[in-house]
């Protein structure tokens, strides 16, 4: 083991020191004021986003290695928890750090990695050539496999001296080990740990049609743009499109968006911007209580993500349905574990589409078990947690964190004369401290009370009825079915979803200045009939996804006074305040 770390650190040496001069991100200022429309299609004219240097995320390694080596290429890791920022994790990705813990982690993962990929069992399907001996250097062959990989790894072509080390490093580790497969395992697991590789670090160049401004250059366009439609590294057809030139070109970009959009990889694309937007890493660590939900198990846990993640696919990506629809839709997917919640009769094995009755209860994603019990305690309901959810998830507004003199006793360990959760969260409207953030989250949230806190539906709480009648932002409803109308008519929904789409797209968190950017893609997003896949292609067309500047420090904003009565409409202060 000694031998082949120490081998493996003198490999890394001169192939990282080759490959990492040139990807710092070589970015200048801009100049200040630019207030005029852009000509092309009404785009007004935005800084651009900050170049950014940020880690790739778990689930972005993993569809890259399976999409390079193959699905059976997954190795068992979790890597460190990313900080959400404005929202995401995209945009945490950033300002996320490296201990010795997480480096030691990386290695163990990029060891089993080339391990399973140079093994007997794989060699012969994901090698494509046979060294003329096993005891012995291959130059050919170790050439024709690194040649094919590591461009997809490094995401840009390779120069051929870049290559001719790395064959080298794979021959002395060959000569040291013994074993050409031991020998190339060694070379595999060099561009594993690479920053190059586990970093993504935009580069700028001056934009030749915008004197004075920046952007991204065709390798880290091409990157911004795999992550973004993809959540994986790019493939082969794209970086031919970098290195040729072609995607710094309208028409060019162009052909590689549609035929990214038109790709099954959408989908994959679609199912992380979701996951992280609906805040589901938090399902790793959601627990509840056996002894009162007795049929909620881990695997409804795994399987209330998936239905939701599913149900998001279908609807925008299979259907190109209208993105607000999903607050009302009745159509979904079943599986074995999620029909005992949902007390309907299981579907068969595995998972099959299903549509709940128009009489249900069911209707749209917030009376799906992922977002009731998610915002829920272990072993009760929330109206809070689930109002709070509503405002910040779905409506991007910030719900300020409760003073820390609050006294919780009152709900937490109410007297017997308080029958209901609306009873008990009645004690926060009663304290000033908290009523101004108790107005605008338990009203919707008392509304979804039908549901307990593992997703099933009730129409009482310990024999006594529930009162489901409820506003949002001075629409009424008797329940959460009227939540969730409410909620799709809401204009702040598309708002949201446009400012999340694009802030996930960069890997920054969109700020006031590209305000102006957001509202055309809104406009863009509506005229559409908020088809997402549509959205996705402008803000991927858009001259702000391309351009960029040096990033320096704001100030932060303040959080604004929410209130029942002073919402924001779509284009409000509160979007723009929002973002740190």
């Amino acid at each position: 083991m000694l031998q082949r770390l120490r081998i493996l650190t003198q490999s890394l040496r001169k192939p990282k020191r080759l490959l990492w001069a040139g990807a710092g991100v070589a970015v200048a200022g801009i100049a200040a004021g630019l207030v005029m429309m852009a000509a092309r299609n009404g785009e007004p004219e935005t800084p651009g986003t900050p170049a950014s240097l940020r880690l790739l995320t778990q689930q972005q390694y993993l569809n890259t290695l399976a999409y390079v080596f193959g699905p059976n290429v997954q190795p068992n890791t979790r890597f460190a928890a990313l900080p959400r920022t404005s929202g995401l994790l995209a945009s945490g990705a950033a300002k996320a750090g490296l201990t010795d813990s997480q480096l030691e982690m990386y290695q163990k993962t990029a060891a089993q990695v080339a391990g399973t990929i140079t093994d007997e069992a794989s060699r012969d399907y994901l090698i494509p050539c046979v060294p003329a001996s096993v005891d012995a250097p291959d130059a050919e062959c170790a050439r024709t496999f690194i040649s094919q990989v590591a461009p997809l790894l490094y995401r840009r072509t390779l120069p051929a001296e870049h290559i001719d080390v790395m064959v080298t490093e794979a021959g002395k580790a060959t000569e040291a080990l013994g074993n050409f497969y031991d020998g190339l395992s060694v070379v595999i697991e060099g561009i594993l740990l690479s920053p190059n590789v586990l970093l993504v670090a935009e580069a700028a160049e001056p934009d030749p049609d915008h004197a004075g401004t920046q952007r991204l250059d065709s390798w880290s366009l091409a990157t911004r743009l795999s992550l973004f439609l993809w959540n994986a590294a790019p493939d082969m057809e794209l970086l031919e499109a970098a290195r040729s030139g072609a995607l710094q070109t309208r028409r060019g970009l162009a052909k590689q968006v549609d035929r990214m959009l038109a790709s099954p990889r959408l989908e994959d694309g679609v199912r992380s911007l979701f996951d992280d937007m609906f805040e589901f890493e938090n399902f790793g660590a959601l627990s509840k209580d056996g002894q009162i939900y007795p049929t909620f198990t881990g695997e409804t846990a795994v399987d209330a993500r998936e239905q939701t993640l599913r149900t998001v696919v279908d609807h925008l990506v299979a259907r190109r349905a209208d993105y607000r629809d999903l607050f009302t839709t009745r159509k979904t997917f079943m599986s074995p574990s999620l029909a005992p919640i949902y007390k309907v009769a299981a579907q068969g094995p595995g998972w099959n589409p299903y549509e709940f009755p128009a009489d249900s209860p069911y209707s749209g994603l917030l009376t799906h078990v992922s977002f009731q019990a998610l915002h829920s305690h272990p072993g009760r309901s929330s109206a809070t947690l689930r109002g709070k959810a509503l405002r910040e998830v779905m409506l991007c507004q910030v719900v300020p964190k409760p003073p820390a003199n609050v006294d919780f006793s009152a709900v937490q360990n109410p007297d017997g004369s308080l029958k209901t959760a609306r009873e008990r969260v009645a004690f926060h409207l009663e304290n000033p401290s908290c009523a101004g953030c108790h107005r605008i989250t338990d009203p919707m949230g008392l509304s979804m009370e039908s549901f307990d806190g593992a997703g099933q539906f009730r129409v009482q709480e310990d024999g006594y009825d529930i009162d489901t009648t409820g506003d949002l932002d001075g629409v009424k409803f008797t329940d959460v079915v009227g939540l969730g109308e409410a909620l799709r008519n809401h204009p702040q929904v598309p708002w949201c979803m446009v400012r999340r789409a694009f802030a996930y797209a960069t890997g920054t968190p969109s700020d006031t200045s590209n305000r102006r950017v957001l509202e055309f893609l809104s406009e863009r997003f509506a005229d559409s009939g908020y088809v997402l896949p549509d959205l996705l292609r402008e803000i991927a067309l858009s001259q702000t996804f391309r351009k960029v500047y040096q990033p320096r420090v704001r100030e932060a904003h303040a959080v604004p006074n929410l209130t029942a009565q002073s919402q924001p409409a779509a284009h409000s202060e509160l979007t723009a305040s929002a973002a740190p």
